[in-house]
């Protein structure tokens, strides 16, 4: 991508839309095939479907990837750059697709030609009757950012430097990639990675045996999960309740997504959860396995993460400021592990995705980002 915007008028208050994105039920149009096509997000997304081969499934697995055009953006941020100095691909979490882009435009005033990529059977590229999610191993995606790398190096030219992004699930998948690919990045930034499971080394021990049993029976089962009252569920997207959050801490907050909602599409996230097979999650396990077993990722890595865990998906106040997904302080002790220089980054009120959190600490994660790719991507 080589055109993006001039300074532009300020962002508006909600930095989760970008223009007028189409209504909900309008993503039954896909992304076309070899060709950019508009995107759900609006003026100055571009989305194009990466075709794959068939899995074992059979089932019409493809790709979606993303790209933001600042020029074609009515909101996008002062002073966005011209000419992008980087690439940057984001990869999305478990039950999740791209929707932020306020990210995107972060990205872009830094210098960045910002792509994200919907993998298979999630968000964008999820196609009817496909099980949400479904993979056997996180090396199947290795097609998908093989195809959306290759894009992207065909537009923005084969020099120009690499970071490859990764949230939760996403970013256990890049730093996997990162390692069995070495030279291809500049840089791997992780917000909140998924590097270990919930409780350590002991949690690991006691579950493998449990979910190999599981998934040699019937991986694609659906492990039953208890039901929880959708009254006491808690979904950071859905904005703040003041009947339950209370006062808002500060009122020049009203208009941000934090408080008025994030606008995504119900049926690519699904509350309080997608269903969860004894198949993928072996596939998670055994890529966090090899992170236990220490990786040599040779480009510098950042490895960000909330303060606090309080793992649930029960509303608490403890929710609106912790990683209620997966178990911070186990993750900053692994990241360490990714390779010779890492940098790990917490941040006190976080939840599980940084960039969702409330506008002062979203501010704080990205500060951090853009000193840390100014000291170890931009020249």
């Amino acid at each position: 991508m080589s055109t993006t915007a001039s300074p532009a008028p300020a962002a508006p208050s909600d930095p989760g839309t970008a223009g007028s994105p189409p209504s909900p039920g309008s993503h039954e149009e896909h992304a076309p095939v070899g060709a950019w096509g508009p995107d759900i997000l609006g003026a100055g997304f571009q989305a194009r479907t990466l075709e794959l081969l068939p899995d074992d499934e059979d089932d019409g697995i493809v790709a979606t990837l993303v790209r933001y055009m600042p020029a074609d953006d009515p909101a996008a941020l002062p002073n966005t750059p011209t000419s992008p100095t980087f690439a940057y691909l984001h990869i999305h979490g478990w039950n999740d697709y791209f929707f932020n882009a306020d990210l995107a435009r972060q990205v872009a005033r830094l210098g960045g030609a910002f792509y994200a990529i919907d993998l298979r059977r999630y968000g964008r590229s999820l196609r009817p009757g496909q099980m949400h999610g479904w993979v056997t191993s996180l090396a199947d995606y290795d097609e998908d950012l093989g195809l959306a790398l290759a894009q992207i190096r065909t537009e923005c030219g084969l020099e120009i430097p690499l970071v490859l992004a990764g949230h939760s699930t996403g970013g256990l998948t890049a730093a996997l990639w990162a390692d069995q690919h070495p030279g291809a990045l500049a840089a791997l930034v992780l917000n909140s990675p998924w590097l270990e499971i919930q409780g350590s080394e002991p949690a690991r021990t006691v579950g493998e045996p449990v979910v190999r049993t599981l998934a040699w029976r019937d991986p694609r089962m659906v492990i039953p999960t208890p039901p929880i009252p959708s009254d006491q569920l808690f979904d950071i997207t859905a904005g703040w309740d003041p009947v339950r959050d209370g006062e808002l801490p500060d009122p020049a907050w009203a208009s941000d997504p934090y408080v008025t909602g994030w606008r995504v599409e119900a049926d690519w996230i699904i509350h309080p959860s997608a269903p969860i097979r004894p198949g993928w999650l072996q596939a998670v396990l055994n890529a966090q396995a090899r992170v236990a077993a220490g990786l040599d990722i040779r480009c510098p890595v950042l490895s960000m993460g909330s303060a606090r865990s309080h793992l649930g998906v029960v509303w608490s106040p403890e929710a609106r400021c912790t990683d209620t997904v997966i178990d911070a302080d186990a993750t900053a002790r692994r990241a360490v592990q990714l390779g010779a220089l890492v940098t790990v980054a917490r941040f006190e009120g976080a939840v599980h995705d940084l960039t969702l959190s409330a506008p002062p600490v979203r501010e704080q994660v990205y500060s951090a980002m853009r000193r840390w790719l100014g000291a170890y991507v931009l020249r």
